[in-house]
């Protein structure tokens, strides 16, 4: 499934949305049920000063009398009390918005941290296909960066809609307290100017999608330059690298703006409905004045009010545009979590001990690609402890038919089988625990030497990390560094050269000790002295095993078993060395001579 082409048609399906979210949130709603909880007196709060104008104005100002049900409160009381009563409320505020954002925080990290968990754990798990069909910048975007803003986001921005939701309700009770027909004014003027909020969500979603793409593509180009930069530096590409990442950037920016140009005039907009409607208000309230309808402090308190009302309302609509940011970045992820390996156990799979008797590829048929076939109609046996060298031109499709042996992809047709048993009735664990791999350019992870041949064998005792690195030859070279196999190698091996790196890999396959194992191309990019100690290696790695062996030097496998000849995905020829060399005008015997007469001019040189 290519990344790129996933429609995130669900962006708006909200219940959706939030139901797929409910196992995320389930483990968290006390703290969540807190908080919001916390997010209504604060929100209420915002009333406060605004409410208390109104005697302040008509009674400290005005010199009245505020009476209430028989209750009377003087001038100087009240001069007193409002102050200090303002100044309560603004620490009771602070106070819980200190606590209700570390609440925010914790809810909002705990879920993003376990929406990353299981999505990584969904992604260790994709099949090879589906890295091939990625980038790695569109990966690293969509596992990473989604995540944080669906998941930290959207409690905070709940919180938010909470927290103006309440201070609006607490705002318009003022407002309706001090005069219900201009509260009825000024309602219907800022409803009007929270409309144009909806009609933006579309624009949000598409330009969401295409910066998730272009973030990506930086994202990769980033990668690139990391670990390409001795080819970047060596043919000069420095100016070519930069301006495929400024031209991202400068695509990126027009997204933005994009948007932008369509959401920008919402604040004016709203700006302009708000300011209709406090002149309506103030021309509407001097007549109730004047009528004595109303006093004075009734009409700064309700003002005042207004003013205050226009924040949460211009919060709730600038939150609800966020979210659909939120609401795209989630389905986006809840897409990912679809995503299904097209290679998986069959139902009642058996578990596969060891290699018996054969392997065998019957009729193998196999395409990356739709109608460009890669292996057509491969058939050959290898038995129990038979070397099996794959040789013939480049592309040829060799590497394929050792990547098909472990289910690293599935054939259209035919079937390869261990023991008569088609490979796909065994579990994909069983399977790949009987298979080693030692390839051209073995990956190496970041930590010690030790940490990576342990990937052989967590349990191995250090006897069996001693035999083998021994066997490995590698045993010298560890001898010559101060914290020995527990030296830190560095990203991928960078600390070790391409000859070390590859011994490490036989090691780590030396201590798994898998009766099958796979060598491709495991000594072409080495130097001779390199190759000659990597080779010793391979030969005590080799011996009692079911191998399969990729190699760009034909003289270091002219003792195996059996040679097959592999050319455009067809096996063309296959027998031993001698009886390949019979075949007059065979094709082994044209790759071989001209390899041999290639290594003695070479030599003459």
């Amino acid at each position: 499934m290519k990344l790129s082409t996933i429609k995130t048609d669900k962006a708006f399906n909200y219940g959706y949305l939030l139901n797929r979210m409910w196992p995320y949130i389930k483990p968290v709603l006390p703290r969540i049920i807190i908080g919001f909880s916390l997010a209504i007196p604060l929100g209420l709060l915002d009333g406060a000063t605004a409410f208390v104008l109104k005697p302040y104005i008509d009674v400290v100002i005005n010199g009245n009398t505020y009476t209430y049900k028989n209750f009377m409160l003087t001038r100087d009381i009240l001069a007193t009390i409002i102050p200090w009563a303002i100044m309560l409320f603004a620490i009771i505020q602070g106070l819980l918005k200190y606590a209700n954002s570390y609440l925010t925080d914790w809810i909002s990290i705990k879920i993003s941290n376990s929406v990353k968990e299981d999505l990584f754990k969904k992604l260790v798990y994709l099949d090879s296909k589906f890295y091939d069909e990625n980038t790695s910048g569109l990966v690293v975007s969509r596992f990473l960066s989604d995540p944080d803003i669906a998941s930290r986001n959207i409690v905070e921005s709940i919180k938010t809609i909470i927290t103006a939701f309440t201070s609006s309700l607490g705002l318009i009770a003022v407002l309706l307290y001090n005069s219900w027909k201009l509260a009825l004014v000024g309602i219907i003027v800022l409803v009007c100017a929270f409309i144009p909020v909806s009609l933006i969500r579309k624009k949000v979603k598409s330009v969401s999608n295409a910066s998730m793409v272009v973030g990506g593509g930086m994202t990769t180009n980033v990668n690139e330059t990391y670990h390409g930069n001795k080819i970047i530096s060596g043919y000069c590409l420095q100016e070519d690298i930069y301006k495929k990442f400024k031209g991202q950037i400068r695509q990126l920016f027009d997204l933005s703006m994009s948007l932008t140009k369509r959401s920008g005039w919402l604040s004016p907009i709203m700006y302009f409905i708000a300011s209709i409607g406090i002149a309506i208000v103030m021309v509407v309230g001097n007549h109730l004045i004047i009528t004595q309808e109303m006093s004075t402090g009734s009409l700064a308190s309700f003002i005042t009010s207004l003013l205050l009302l226009y924040k949460p309302i211009k919060t709730l609509g600038g939150t609800l545009t966020n979210m659909q940011n939120i609401f795209v970045s989630m389905n986006r992820v809840f897409e990912l979590f679809d995503l299904q390996p097209e290679i998986k156990n069959l139902q009642n799979a058996k578990e596969l001990k060891n290699i018996e008797h054969n392997i065998t590829f019957e009729n193998v048929f196999f395409e990356y690609e739709e109608n460009k076939p890669v292996l057509k109609d491969v058939s050959f046996e290898i038995k129990k402890g038979e070397v099996l060298a794959l040789v013939g031109n480049s592309g040829g499709g060799k590497s394929t038919i050792v990547n098909l042996l472990p289910r690293f992809y599935d054939i259209q047709s035919g079937s390869i089988k261990i023991d008569g048993q088609d490979i796909r009735n065994y579990t994909l664990n069983s399977l790949r625990n009987n298979i080693s791999e030692v390839f051209q350019d073995n990956f190496l992870f970041s930590g010690t030497i030790r940490d990576n041949i342990l990937i052989g064998k967590k349990t191995a005792t250090e006897e069996e990390i001693k035999q083998a690195i021994c066997a490995a030859h590698l045993d010298d070279f560890i001898d010559t560094l101060e914290d020995g196999i527990d030296t830190l190698i560095g990203e991928r091996g960078t600390n070790l050269s391409g000859g070390q790196r590859q011994r490490v890999a036989i090691a780590r396959a030396m201590i798994k000790d898998a009766p099958i194992l796979i060598l491709d191309e495991a000594t072409s990019a080495l130097d001779n002295k390199s190759e000659a100690i990597v080779q010793k290696a391979l030969e005590n790695l080799i011996k009692g095993r079911t191998v399969f062996v990729i190699a760009h030097r034909l003289s270091t496998i002219k003792n195996a078993d059996k040679i097959a000849v592999i050319n455009e995905g067809q096996l063309v020829e296959m027998g031993s060395h001698h009886e390949l060399m019979q075949i007059e005008g065979g094709q082994y015997k044209y790759l071989y001579e001209m390899q041999f007469t290639k290594d003695e001019v070479e030599l003459g040189q």
